[in-house]
């Protein structure tokens, strides 16, 4: 029998149910132990529930304590543990825990054109990457996989790519591209300074001149983080 059919009664999706396999396959009985199990309070567990949203940290703590594999944490399909082989799935890459960091794909994306509105954090699922490979990137509890949409950036950054952003390099070194949120919008963009202004570069610079943004009290500006790396699908 696989390790995912030994927990069949679980395999539904939501926050209810990842509590669920959290607890089950942790060999917890209730979710005050989940709540000590994760470093929370009780409450939080509850919370979670209720929001229908498991933080992206559970997920990592789980795997760095007990050996379980996010991906089945989130959607109870694959091997329960990380080197676990599933015999639902043919094919099953062996991860060592102590080689690789999980990081989440969140479903808010970053708009290479007038703006995103999709400002959702909720995470859509977790992508290995190896630990000193991101420990070059920049701080690697700090990433975050976003999607792009819309065409400014191009050629360098096109639609529906995946940038991998690093939420702790905030400062601005001119020419390097960033996310950056806009009242309620998220767009990614290079960046230079002015006095006084935040400058907004796009590499499809015919169809999209350069932004000035006055930094004021009344501005609601932030710069997220800055985008590391992407990865493009071919179609």
């Amino acid at each position: 029998m696989s390790a995912a059919r030994r927990f069949g009664d679980i395999l539904e999706t939501g926050a209810e149910a990842v509590i669920r396999r959290m607890m089950a396959a942790s060999g917890l009985n209730s979710q005050a132990d989940l709540a000590r199990e994760l470093g929370v309070r009780r409450a939080a567990v509850t919370d979670a529930k209720r929001r229908k949203s498991v933080p992206a940290e559970w997920f990592l703590r789980l795997s760095r304590t007990r050996g379980l594999n996010p991906m089945w944490l989130e959607t109870g399909q694959g091997p329960v543990r990380i080197g676990e082989t599933s015999r639902a799935e043919p094919t099953v890459l062996r991860f060592h825990e102590e080689e690789f960091s999980f990081v989440p794909m969140v479903k808010a994306r970053v708009s290479g054109g007038g703006g995103s509105l999709e400002t959702d954090a909720d995470i859509e699922a977790y992508y290995a990457f190896r630990h000193e490979w991101l420990r070059r990137k920049g701080r690697t509890g700090e990433m975050r996989l976003m999607r792009v949409t819309g065409e400014s950036m191009e050629p360098t950054l096109r639609d529906e790519d995946i940038v991998l952003i690093d939420l702790s390099q905030a400062d601005v070194y001119p020419g390097k591209i960033y996310a950056v949120g806009i009242d309620q919008e998220i767009v990614v963009k290079r960046l230079d300074k002015k006095p006084g202004k935040l400058v907004l570069l796009s590499d499809n610079r015919q169809l999209y001149p350069p932004l000035e943004i006055e930094l004021n009290e009344s501005a609601d500006v932030r710069i997220l983080g800055r985008v590391v790396w992407m990865a493009r699908e071919l179609p």
